[in-house]
């Protein structure tokens, strides 16, 4: 039977999945790479010669990968020449069932969406940009008559002029630290700034002007502020000139206290200047991206230079096959990288990226202005370049053998252990409390490249537990996480089960996870228990493991410190995020509880009463003394304390 006519984004599963089979010899795959032609030939009937993008979904309407031509037509036809296919492109081919795509007015356009798609969906065979966290900004804000300064992520401010990136957050914190003791700007929030009645501690050690409580006038702060703003757009030289000459008046004046504030302004500048050790003069906007490619492994390095200073740099390590090329990584990579964050006026490169036109294009569109995308062949722009280069490569050089390490202790785990093979994936868990109370499980992971903190977990135990009872910790913890991974993962494709998980407790803790991975039909997980020798010194641990004798490593066996580091990142995770649910839980109030008992009321309730308790003790018509408080919500309040009695 033919296949109904698909529609123009088809979301059912009508594509033929007839297998045939097929055999490539010499390097070509084998297996039913036909199923993939066929599904390819059937959305091209009806695929348009237009720009756009493109997606290829296998049998579980997974993305396996995100493409973007300027005529589709002709761009996915290719694909249906499985002999002329690398390796990678016909494993992808065979694994298609079917194709979705989107057209766009221009091939620009199709590049942004294709890059904002790959982002967001994570193909398993596009070139990925990995540990893409958002970069820290100096906002001077403009939403008040007193602007402040403060750190800023995310989003582009309205209201306000953002300064950067920053490489970190501690550069950023620094020159702030900095800025206020150069121009003594407000930090402070505008509720704090409204409700001051004297000058706050910043003010104490001179690095704010106290606005909130008029020790400085509004032209006179409005001045610091447009001083601030220059050092950062770049006229730092043109400041510190003129508060050498300021200082020089103040003290043929015999001002003295005047040319020592000039004088310790002047170091303040300086400090930030002398952090930003790697500038170039008629620079003034650019990113620096540099690639180094070895053992089929990349790093891409990147330097920042806003208002002719240095703002740090950043280390990435993409995600691709072994086989990708320099000009393909990187293009992936400028193109991802800028999807979600404005760019500078020149971007120099170490190579030729494909595309280089279109790729300008499209940021040029992005940031409405026009973007260069330069590859320096001499000067200093080349100096800096070069400079970004032995960066990347060190950085590659500190990551392999970081890996080449970790996989070592693995694999000697594996052998002490006597595992099966190899584990890709060790999770190791954890609870923790205080006396019962705001109880926590947390999940840490490891892996060749070391600790995987973007696949960390933490549980809220939400079970009808007896307070400081770790085995129902213990057993709700594991429950949800294996629970959740059958659901999710249950054909164990996508990387998130354990290879091994080490329990951190003794037989008893280990007796709970192994009930738990029965009761769930789980055989195959390797479990450990890690506890403590009889005086819990750490070196005398004794490893736990279902059916076979407990092992005890040598005090200076590498694998027993490797034990040792994933429990104690176990123990440091779990208790963070123990004491960060401690310190929001002690900054409640039981009045938080109360239903229409908003921010406002409640400081008028404890203004009041003094505090909760005398709240909760209040009587009906002392409730209704208490301004802002209707008759209505004060028979809610008190009946809400009141209700069992």
């Amino acid at each position: 039977m033919k296949p109904p006519v698909p529609s123009e984004n088809p979301t059912g599963d009508e594509t033929p999945k007839r297998e045939i089979g097929l055999s490539l010899d010499g390097d070509k795959i084998q297996g039913g790479a036909a199923r993939g032609v066929d599904a390819i030939k059937y959305a091209l009937k009806t695929m348009p010669g237009a720009p756009g993008v493109y997606r290829m979904l296998d049998d579980k309407d997974r993305v396996l990968y995100v493409g973007k031509a300027k005529n589709l037509k002709k761009r996915v036809v290719a694909y249906t020449r499985i002999m002329q296919l690398p390796i990678r492109i016909a494993r992808m081919v065979a694994q298609t069932v079917r194709m979705e795509i989107i057209t766009t007015h221009t091939e620009a356009e199709a590049l942004l969406l294709e890059s904002n798609l790959i982002k967001k969906l994570k193909p398993r065979y596009n070139i990925l940009l990995r540990d893409d966290k958002s970069f820290p900004y100096i906002l001077i804000t403009e939403d008040h008559d007193y602007p402040r300064i403060v750190k800023h992520r995310g989003a582009r401010a309205k209201d306000g002029s953002c300064f950067g990136p920053f490489a970190s957050a501690w550069a950023v914190n620094n020159t702030i630290n900095h800025l206020q003791r150069a121009f003594l700007l407000r930090s402070c929030t505008d509720a704090v700034f409204s409700n001051r009645s004297r000058p706050c501690l910043l003010y104490q050690i001179k690095r704010c002007a106290a606005p909130c409580v008029d020790r400085i006038s509004k032209p006179e702060y409005d001045g610091l502020v447009d001083i601030c703003r220059d050092f950062l757009t770049g006229r730092s030289q043109k400041i510190l000139k003129q508060l050498e000459a300021d200082m020089m008046a103040a003290s043929e004046r015999m001002e003295f206290e005047q040319a020592a504030m000039y004088r310790d302004r002047i170091r303040a500048l300086s400090q930030i200047r002398s952090h930003q050790d790697i500038n170039l003069e008629g620079v003034e906007e650019a990113d620096v991206i540099a690639l180094h490619q070895e053992g089929g492994q990349s790093c891409v390095q990147v330097f920042f230079f806003r208002s002719g200073s240095n703002y740090g740099n950043r280390s990435y390590f993409p995600r691709h096959e072994q086989s990708a090329e320099i000009p393909e990584i990187l293009s992936a990579f400028v193109g991802q990288f800028y999807a979600d964050k404005p760019a500078p006026k020149q971007i120099f490169l170490s190579h030729e990226i494909e595309g280089q036109e279109l790729v300008e294009n499209a940021l040029g569109i992005n940031n409405n202005r026009k973007i260069e995308l330069l590859v320096p062949k001499r000067g200093g722009k080349r100096k800096l370049v070069e400079h970004a280069m032995t960066n990347a490569k060190d950085a590659l050089g500190r990551r392999m053998a970081e890996s080449a390490t970790q996989r070592k202790l693995l694999e000697d785990l594996a052998d002490k252990l006597d595992l099966e093979s190899t584990p890709e994936r060790v999770e190791v868990y954890d609870n923790s409390h205080t006396q019962g109370t705001n109880m926590v499980g947390g999940m840490i992971v490891a892996g060749p490249e070391g600790f995987m903190k973007n696949a960390y977990r933490k549980f809220n135990i939400k079970g009808d537990i007896a307070p400081g009872d770790d085995f129902a910790m213990m057993r709700e913890v594991l429950t949800r996480r294996f629970a959740r991974a059958q659901k999710e993962d249950p054909d164990r494709e996508n990387g998130t089960w354990p290879d091994l998980c080490l329990i951190d407790g003794g037989l008893g803790q280990l007796g709970v996870a192994r009930e738990v991975l029965e009761d769930l039909g789980i055989e195959d997980v390797m479990l450990v228990g890690v506890a403590k020798g009889v005086d819990r010194n750490a070196g005398k641990e004794v490893l736990h493991i279902p059916g076979k004798a407990p092992v005890r490593l040598d005090m200076k066996d590498p694998v027993l410190y490797f034990i040792q580091r994933l429990r104690d990142e176990a123990h440091r995770w779990a208790i963070g995020t123990h004491r960060a649910k401690r310190a929001k839980q002690i900054g409640k109030s039981v009045l938080d509880s109360v239903p229409g008992v908003g921010g406002a009321r409640k400081k008028a309730l404890l203004h009041h009463f003094g505090s909760a308790r005398g709240v909760a003790d209040a009587g009906l018509s002392d409730l209704e003394a208490v301004e802002g408080i209707s008759a209505a919500l004060a028979r809610k309040i008190y009946d809400h304390f009141h209700e069992n009695k």
